[in-house]
């Protein structure tokens, strides 16, 4: 069956009327914030003590905006006759916005979770430079970071925790079978 001749002209017609007849919405911003959804991709907040200065998210950005300074520092051993061991600390971690693309990429390989999405988004500067934004800032957005959904109810538990319950339960196991096995002279079998 071939198209009548115009259809396409009076669908779009119809979309138009349609539109020009609801009722427009005005946001009233900045006096009403707007409601955005729980996990909005703001910025990005840094929590600095889980950052180990790997530099993979550094690496990986597309858009080369993350810097990262460090120093090696010496942590004398842990028991006499170990070695010392040396740490990266981290100097300096800044997150130029102006050339952030947004992508999320430094977020995902993160080993260590140090970096995580703020729902914050009034950000804005008069000058472009002063949206390089160092691990200061980065950080107060962090305390911004809404918490993870919780897990389905018939969901497993994840592997870590699971693994972390499986040793306390074998040392509880271990501190009560000592004492439990431990029989006094005189007692027991006749």
């Amino acid at each position: 069956m071939a198209p009548i001749p115009g259809s396409g002209l009076a669908k779009g017609l119809a979309v138009t009327l349609r539109t020009m007849t609801r009722k427009s919405v005005t946001e009233q911003y900045p006096d009403a914030l707007p409601d955005l959804p729980p996990r909005t991709r703001g910025v990005i907040g840094l929590f600095e003590e889980n950052c180990t200065v790997c530099m993979l998210c550094a690496r990986e950005c597309p858009d080369w905006c993350i810097y990262i300074d460090s120093h090696k520092e010496t942590v004398p051993a842990a028991a006499p006759g170990g070695r010392e061991r040396s740490r990266n600390v981290l100097d300096r971690f800044a997150i130029d916005f102006s050339l952030c693309m947004y992508c999320g990429i430094c977020i995902e390989v993160c080993p260590f979770d140090a970096l995580f999405w703020s729902p914050e988004f009034e950000y804005a500067e008069t000058d472009i430079h002063e949206l390089t934004h160092e691990r200061d800032k980065l950080r107060e957005w962090m305390w911004t970071v809404p918490a993870p959904p919780a897990l389905d109810a018939g969901a497993e538990e994840p592997k870590e925790i699971a693994a972390a319950r499986k040793t306390a339960d074998k040392l509880a196991a271990a501190q009560t079978e000592p004492s439990a096995g431990h029989a006094e002279p005189g007692e027991g079998k006749p």
